[in-house]
């Protein structure tokens, strides 16, 4: 199972619209959005996607009503962080800003994904924890646009840029 990671959209639907080409050219079977999508606008354009999406809500989605309802209408399933799935045999943990990782990651998650701080991160904590984060999407940070892929079989972590 392949999954598609993105973060910090902030709105940008020119950017958006480029990651759902790009998601959908790499045959994901899954995205994973960690936060700071804004306004429910966006998720129009993710409605493009030929995976579903799942996600947790950041600290710039304020527009709550309107992006639950968006969300709902387009099938996707978004959560307050943390979100802890199991997919492909595998823990993952998700949350929005990695302080919302105390208290809440554990040695048994094999994959820890945030967003927030618009940084590419990716590293081992622990014996078995791949934390990972793609960086921003927004465009604050030219030049640094990007999302991930993992391999969920074997944790391998692929950015692409745009």
């Amino acid at each position: 199972m392949r999954i598609g990671v993105v973060s910090d959209t902030h709105n940008n639907l020119k950017n958006v619209a480029k990651i759902v080409e790009l998601f959908n050219a790499a045959d994901v079977d899954h995205v994973i959005h960690t936060g700071d999508i804004t306004q429910a606008k966006t998720i129009s354009v993710f409605a493009h996607l030929n995976a579903p999406m799942s996600g947790v809500f950041g600290n710039n989605d304020q527009e709550r009503d309107s992006l639950e309802a968006a969300i709902v209408e387009q099938g996707f399933d978004f959560h307050e962080p943390p979100f802890t799935p199991v997919w492909a045999g595998r823990q993952l943990i998700v949350v929005h800003d990695p302080l919302e990782f105390e208290g809440h990651l554990h040695q048994d998650h094999e994959l820890a994904l945030h967003g927030h701080t618009h940084l590419y991160r990716h590293e081992q904590w622990g014996k078995q924890t791949t934390i990972f984060n793609p960086g921003e999407c927004a465009g604050h940070m030219q030049g640094y646009n990007a999302i991930g892929i993992v391999d969920l079989t074997t944790l391998q972590t692929e950015l692409l840029r745009f």
